[in-house]
C-alpha cells in the first residue's frame, strides 16, 4: 500500500494537535510522541507535526517561516458540500484563517483554510457528474 506523510514544522505541538483534532484528524500513537504527533486523516494520507526543534532533526536548511510565505499548499477532498464547510467551520473555530473566499465552479467548490502556523489547506468537494463537456 502506498502512504503520504506530509511533515510539519510547527510552534506548538500540543495546540496543533488540538487544532488538527478538532478539524476530524486522529492521533496515531505508534508514531507519536511528546515533539510529533502523527495525525491521521485517512488509511493513506498522515500528517506529521513537530516541533522546531525535532523537525530540525531531519533536514539542513531553515525552517520557512510559513506566517509570511507560503512553502507549500495542500489539498484534500472531501465527500460533500456541508463535510467542505463544517471542516473549515471547525478550523476558523480552532483558530485558523480563511485567507480567501469560497469558490464555486459548478462541479467543484473549495475553501483555503491556515492552520495555527501559516500552512495552507485546501479542502474541496468535487461532483464529477456537473463536470462541463470538454467538447
Amino acid at each position: 500500500m502506498k502512504q503520504v506523510f506530509i511533515n510539519l514544522a510547527v510552534k506548538d505541538v500540543e495546540k496543533s494537535l488540538d487544532f488538527y483534532t478538532q478539524l476530524g484528524f486522529s492521533v496515531n500513537p505508534q508514531f507519536s510522541d511528546e515533539q510529533t504527533k502523527c495525525m491521521v486523516w485517512s488509511e493513506t494520507i498522515f500528517v506529521m507535526i513537530s516541533s522546531h526543534e525535532k523537525f530540525k532533526t531531519f533536514i539542513i536548511r531553515p525552517i520557512s517561516d510559513t506566517k509570511n510565505s507560503v512553502a507549500s499548499w495542500f489539498a484534500l477532498s472531501v465527500g460533500s458540500l456541508e463535510t467542505l464547510n463544517e471542516f473549515v467551520e471547525n478550523g476558523l473555530k480552532a483558530g485558523g484563517t480563511e485567507p480567501t473566499p469560497i469558490k464555486d465552479y459548478g462541479f467543484m467548490q473549495l475553501r483555503n483554510l491556515e492552520d495555527l502556523d501559516g500552512y495552507t489547506w485546501e479542502i474541496f468537494f468535487m461532483d464529477t457528474t456537473k463536470i462541463p463537456n470538454q467538447d
